[in-house]
């Protein structure tokens, strides 16, 4: 978001109808306890189409790699799916552990999941099997069909807001935990890291201690996006001592640690950079980092991201989005020279610094060791992934993801345009919402946002927890004990319908 001029502050198409994790729960005859289970579950699910996951747990001899497979009854077919290799012939259905989760102990469980269209009916399977071995039934009795029961629902994140956060990773196009369950981010953003030590009035704006974030978590919140400066970061001496350097790395250490102690993924995001632009859209004339610029710049952001991942690389539950919102498709002549601008960086046409690409900082954060979770925008703030897809970074972990943002008043804000240009990028990585928003004081155009993200089983996080004038930019909240505005009510209530 570009804040309002005061301090700068302010996958798959369809009509879905979200099944919030039905499972059909394991029955099996009494005697001795079975071989393998496996746990079968509607994740959600559409007009078209559905979103299921497995649970298997080997209780046999430890296992060095798996094979599952099952038979669809009414004519699904698996489309796609993470945390194991699909595939499917005739109704057969066949998942292949990947690498890296190939090793199944005695009384070990992995976790897979899919897409898969339907038409009519989405009967459940009712038989399982396990390198041949089939599950869910006494290990001494005949074989029969595993009993299937109502569908209950369960919360699509942390109900509380307590307990530790998941470690994240990538699997195909879906953010998983650690045990292999897709994970959404759902919250809100925290602003204030980035505007209020560069203008020399402290590091956050109003208070970030246990009880404010413990409203976050109120909301039912489960990610808390956090805006930062690199030149607070790395301490430069345009900043005040008290607002930089450790003291600023001091402060968002402490607010990670306040914001994962109530079960919540914290996103650290760089938002303000230095150099000088005065082009198009230009948010500022200042050479420091006192407003969004079109790109980072390649003297003081590859080291700000080296220090952020050396800082965290230990915890695998903080997230890094590389840069808050590129335009410099405002300055270039052309959309193909902004994509390559993006990506490569460099000597970019129209933007008068040396600029870091996406991939520059990429390569920063995996130098310094950190295989933490990485979230990428695209250009025209963030609202335009047209062609993400082609000028995507190179990952050696595998562990990038696409980040976009939306208000009302952006090109791309219509369902048509997320159908054609956001459903593509979404079945092939994780897409993240990281600032949602309108400025009408109500919450009318960030329902429907919600609601289409919520189809497709993508996440989003609301713009801003902060306490300004929602008329000047979307503001959530009244107070910081959680009084939302009149705009906030909606994400409020939906967050905690959602996970309440």
């Amino acid at each position: 978001m570009r804040h309002p001029p005061r301090s700068v502050l302010l996958a798959v198409a369809g009509s879905v109808a979200l099944i919030a994790g039905a499972t059909w729960p394991v029955v099996t005859a009494q005697g001795a306890a079975p071989l393998c289970t496996v746990e079968y579950s509607v994740t959600g699910q559409w007009d078209a189409g559905f979103q299921g996951a497995v649970r298997i747990t080997n209780n046999s001899t430890a296992l060095s790699s798996w094979t599952l497979t099952f038979d669809f009854a009414s004519g699904q077919k698996v489309t796609q799916g993470w945390n194991a290799t699909w595939s499917q012939s005739g109704t057969t259905v066949t998942a292949v552990n990947e690498s890296y989760n190939g090793a199944l102990g005695t009384g070990a469980s992995v976790s897979a999941g899919f897409l898969a269209s339907r038409s009519g009916t989405n009967a459940v399977p009712t038989a399982f099997k396990l390198n041949g071995t089939t599950c869910n039934v006494d290990s001494g009795s005949t074989p029969t069909p595993t009993a299937t029961a109502t569908p209950t629902p369960t919360p699509t994140g942390p109900p509380d807001g307590g307990g530790a956060p998941p470690a994240l990773h990538v699997a195909g196009n879906r953010l998983v935990d650690a045990g292999g369950t897709a994970h959404r981010l759902l919250g809100v953003n925290r602003s204030g890291g980035e505007f209020m030590c560069v203008q020399g009035r402290g590091i956050w704006d109003g208070p970030v201690d246990d009880a404010a974030i413990g409203a976050i978590a109120g909301w039912k919140a489960d990610t808390v996006r956090i805006p930062l400066n690199e030149e607070c970061w790395l301490g430069l001496s345009n900043i005040k001592s008290e607002y930089g350097g450790a003291h600023y790395v001091d402060a968002v250490k402490d607010l990670v640690a306040r914001v994962e102690a109530h079960g919540m993924t914290p996103v650290l995001e760089l938002h303000w950079t230095q150099g000088q632009y005065t082009g198009n859209s230009a948010g500022c004339t200042d050479v420091h980092a006192t407003c969004q610029k079109p790109m980072p710049d390649q003297q003081y952001a590859p080291a700000f991201w080296s220090s952020v991942a050396g800082t965290f690389k230990n915890d695998p539950a903080v997230v890094f989005d590389l840069f808050n919102e590129p335009y410099p498709d405002r300055a270039t002549a052309t959309t193909t020279q902004a994509w390559q601008c993006w990506r490569d960086g460099g000597t970019c046409p129209g933007i008068g610094y040396e600029v870091a690409g996406m991939q520059d900082l990429v390569d920063a954060v995996r130098a310094a060791g950190a295989r933490n979770v990485i979230l990428a925008g695209g250009l025209a703030y963030s609202n335009d992934l047209s062609q993400w897809l082609t000028h995507r970074p190179t990952d050696p972990t595998g562990n990038l993801a696409a980040a976009y943002h939306v208000y009302n008043f952006n090109s791309c804000a219509s369902e048509s345009c997320w159908n054609s240009t956001l459903v593509p990028v979404a079945a092939q990585v994780p897409l993240v919402a990281g600032e949602i928003g309108e400025n009408t004081c109500s919450h009318g155009f960030v329902d429907q946002v919600m609601k289409w993200f919520d189809d497709h089983g993508l996440s989003y996080l609301g713009w801003t927890w902060n306490t300004w004038d929602c008329s000047s930019g979307p503001s959530l909240i009244g107070g910081y004990d959680g009084t939302p505005t009149a705009y906030g009510t909606g994400l409020r209530d939906h967050l905690r319908a959602l996970n309440g």
